[in-house]
């Protein structure tokens, strides 16, 4: 943690200094925890994305997807298609590129900087490497899939966006702490839903979206720790400096 060495009666301005830095809407009330777990999140995703370039552990992945997605696939259900459809629209480009100007925007408007920079990192560090990590595999699609889609299939960009989208979300809007944990939960669950919808409508392979789904977490919850910590540290050290002109105020009799 990074804590003060201030004490609170000599900083009379505190609320507005962390009205200033947006510490008065935290993205995370522990981020070491936090840290911990987008360690865990990138084990997962790295633990795939390594399997996937090693021939032998690659032919191991694929023989479970080829049994997931043959054993999977022949399963539709009206309304299950439905909304896999719509959510393959929200996933596309068409709508999340507005979407993301959209909360961008409010996030501005509202003056929430740290809420700002956070949205704003996790978004410019996954897209680029979707593009990269698809070139780099250049796995082919399934063969029979109910959408279109022409770049490669590992990892899933649908599974990576949408869990930045529904973790950034939260943690840009919701204030840390216990009354946001539900909402953590509908994240969480929004994200492996994206990442099922995939599978089910045959555009992507069962190792595609897991490596996606914790990509993209890793990406939005790591991206709130760096953010969060930056600015901390630096309320931190602007209210000791503070501190220090306010004594040397009262030593010089000012």
């Amino acid at each position: 943690m990074v804590e003060s060495s201030v004490p609170e009666q000599d900083v009379p301005e505190r609320t507005a200094g962390e009205e200033h830095h947006g510490l008065s809407h935290l993205l995370l009330d522990d981020h070491v925890w936090a840290w911990r777990f987008s360690l865990v999140l990138w084990a997962v995703a790295a633990s795939l994305l390594i399997a996937v370039a090693i021939p032998p552990l690659r032919d191991a992945v694929f023989a479970v997807d080829d049994w997931f997605y043959e054993t999977t696939y022949p399963i539709k259900v009206g309304a299950v298609t439905a909304m896999a459809r719509f959510l393959n629209f929200i996933g596309s480009g068409v709508f999340v590129w507005p979407f993301r100007g959209v909360v961008t925007i409010a996030l501005v408007s509202k003056r929430r900087w740290q809420a700002v920079a956070a949205w704003v990192l996790a978004i410019f560090v996954s897209e680029p490497f979707i593009w990269i990590l698809k070139n780099a595999y250049g796995r082919d699609r399934p063969p029979v899939a109910l959408v279109e889609a022409t770049s490669g299939s590992f990892p899933s960009g649908h599974a990576i966006g949408g869990a930045v989208i529904a973790v950034g979300l939260v943690v840009a809007f919701v204030p840390a702490g216990p009354a946001r944990r539900n909402l953590e939960i509908v994240a969480a669950g929004f994200a492996l839903f994206m990442g099922a919808s995939r599978v089910y409508l045959g555009a992507h392979y069962l190792s595609d979206v897991v490596a996606g789904v914790a990509f993209g977490a890793a990406v939005a919850v790591g991206s709130a720790v760096v953010v969060h910590r930056f600015y901390l540290r630096r309320f931190v050290r602007e209210r000791e400096e503070a501190f220090r002109v306010l004594q040397a105020r009262r030593a010089g009799g000012g």
